[in-house]
């Protein structure tokens, strides 16, 4: 099937964009293979430090001629999706041996979990977070001691953070390692009804807690379609993944294998072979397109509106939301999972899962078929199921959808376009995200509401006040402001109104994440309100429209008064849990559309 011409003319758009940063990128990976400090040329105490916390690999190493895989882990068994890696470094030395290959831990990165800190303190550290990944990936292979690097992460800003630093060592063949997400637990519309009955005060804290906890139950992702699920999509659609490894149960025996074959796999793209694959061309603009349009089709995560452009970035690619907008608008929308719909991403992949997707949108012309991908061949590959034959891993065509309810061709679509429309106006512009939102919600008219915390609406909704057609404008949550938290504690709030009758909308320069559901959410606004973004003069009572059936995000007040406003005044910088650590990210910080990013504003 022919490309998309729609799609053709954005990837060229960003091909012409980026030419200037992107040649100088690519200029930068090949000068760092010529010139980058390798094993052999290491001095021998330099050599001595760097096998001293090896036994069995040393002498393997020290003879120079076996690849070195670096393993940069987000390991901790706090975080339920990242405690599945606890034994594979251990795992990934033996089979790196089987290849003919040695590894060793090149560092771990921190990994925070959104849904321990939503809503608190800590999670004003979180978008930030992701740098902070970035910077910790470069120092882990800064060493001059690996040929490769294995890259395990998961969640929501651990993704993005380890493509953003590993992009830098472009010149490296690389691997994304997934873990897989938790069996499913009670469904996630029980989890929310209990969730919007405590916020209406019908149940109480143990009712409550009993329910997440039943949600929330054990090693792997959280089986809701947020970021860390989309994360592992776009890997997928990108070619980053062994195929199909995206969302099989930690603890089976395929996820083993598919570990397994990625270890293999590195030890077969590396620069000394006649297959080298690094990850500097694998991300390229067509990976970046059709992350953006597996993030449409699938319905994904808004944060990935901050994300792709940084991680882009990272790679000299240039992407703005106006590409994403245009995607959308001849992007179909295929699949329906939580919180777009009833399923939990065991389901989606019991219906088919990546495999379906890719296969369905390679066959309709909505995908870049010709990638280098890390699995071998093109994308065609990613389309097909892993499975064990015996013991052996295989891949198999996937079939028709298991279930239409999940997972349909783009001919039988749920929607015609992509989930997610750009906004703009004299508030500013902003993304929404409406896969979720019923179409007669996609524009509400009323008057706004405005709070500059969101503890301030949590407690007007417990007052009673906010039980009118009303906009709740929520400010001073961008980058540069408070590091731009997700505001996902409003979600229950915001949908007991809703389910009232109230004509609800959410309008803010903060985060919403990839659990965004049914209420209408204008996001990301940018400029954001610290530093004079029109969100700072916005008042009580002025009427606010926002329609993603037409694009507008306008506060309806006569041109002169608004004029003649002067802004409100910004919160002082918070400090404790570590916050003022941070505030060189804060005032650094791009903006959103430019991927909220410090270090990459920083090398540019």
């Amino acid at each position: 099937m022919t490309l998309h011409p729609t799609i053709a003319a954005v990837t060229d758009r960003i091909v012409t964009r980026s030419k200037p940063t992107r040649d100088a990128y690519l200029a930068l990976i090949e000068r760092e293979r010529a010139q980058h400090i390798e094993r052999p040329s290491l001095g021998c105490a330099n050599l001595a430090h760097g096998y001293a916390g090896t036994e069995e690999d040393r002498d393997v190493m020290r003879g120079g001629k076996a690849m070195n895989i670096g393993i940069v882990t987000a390991y901790n068994d706090m975080l339920s999706a990242h405690a599945v890696y606890y034994r594979y470094p251990e795992l990934m030395k033996v089979w790196a041996r089987e290849a003919g290959a040695t590894a060793q831990v090149a560092g771990g990165v921190p990994a925070m979990c959104d849904g321990v800190t939503q809503g608190y303190a800590g999670m004003e550290l979180s978008l930030f977070s992701r740098d902070t990944i970035a910077l910790s990936t470069a120092i882990a292979l800064s060493h001059g001691m690996f040929e490769g690097a294995a890259l395990l992460g998961i969640c929501d800003k651990i993704v993005p953070g380890l493509l953003m630093g590993a992009l830098r060592f472009g010149h490296l063949p690389m691997i994304l390692i997934p873990g897989g997400p938790m069996p499913s637990g009670i469904p996630n519309k029980q989890k929310a009804a209990v969730r919007e009955a405590f916020a209406e005060g019908k149940v109480g804290r143990p009712e409550l807690l009993d329910a997440e906890v039943a949600a929330y139950h054990s090693k792997g992702t959280c089986t809701f379609y947020g970021t860390a699920n989309s994360n592992q999509m776009m890997m997928e659609v990108m070619g980053l993944h062994i195929p199909g490894a995206a969302f099989v149960n930690p603890g089976t025996k395929l996820r083993q294998e598919l570990t397994r074959a990625a270890t293999h796999r590195l030890a077969a793209i590396g620069w000394h072979g006649n297959d080298y694959r690094p990850i500097g061309h694998c991300v390229d603009e067509k990976a970046i397109v059709n992350a953006a349009i597996g993030l449409l089709a699938t319905g994904g995560s808004t944060n990935h509106l901050l994300h792709l452009p940084a991680i882009a970035a990272a790679a000299g690619i240039v992407i703005d939301w106006e590409d994403f907008d245009r995607l959308s608008g001849v992007i179909p929308l295929i699949a329906r999972v939580y919180p777009n719909g009833s399923a939990d991403v065991n389901g989606f992949e019991d219906a088919g899962g990546m495999a379906f997707v890719i296969r369905e949108l390679l066959d309709a012309g909505l995908l870049h078929r010709d990638l280098l991908t890390v699995g071998g061949g093109d994308l065609t590959d990613y389309g097909m199921k892993p499975t064990l034959d015996g013991d052996a891993l295989a891949w198999v065509d996937p079939g028709p959808s298991g279930d239409d309810t999940i997972l349909r061709p783009p001919a039988e679509a749920f929607a015609p376009e992509g989930g997610f429309r750009i906004l703009a106006g004299n508030l500013g512009r902003a993304c929404i995200k409406v896969s979720a939102v019923d179409r007669d919600r996609w524009t509400i008219e009323a008057p706004a509401r405005v709070f500059q915390d969101q503890s301030e609406v949590l407690a007007a909704f417990k007052a009673g006040e906010l039980d009118r057609d009303v906009v709740v404008v929520v400010r001073f949550q961008g980058p540069r402001a408070n590091g731009m938290p997700e505001l996902h504690k409003l979600t229950p709030p915001l949908g007991v109104l809703q389910n009232k009758g109230f004509r609800v909308a959410l309008v803010t320069d903060g985060r919403m994440s990839g659990a965004s559901g049914k209420v209408p959410a204008a996001i990301h606004i940018s400029p954001e309100a610290l530093g004079g973004g029109p969100l700072a003069f916005l008042r009580d009572g002025d009427v606010v429209r926002l329609s993603a059936e037409t694009g507008e995000l306008v506060a309806l007040v006569d041109p002169v008064e608004w004029d003649a406003r002067l802004p409100a005044e910004a919160p002082p910088a918070a400090t404790g849990m570590g916050r003022e650590l941070f505030g060189m990210f804060r005032s650094l910080s791009s903006e959103a559309e430019k991927g909220a990013s410090a270090v990459l504003a920083g090398m540019q």
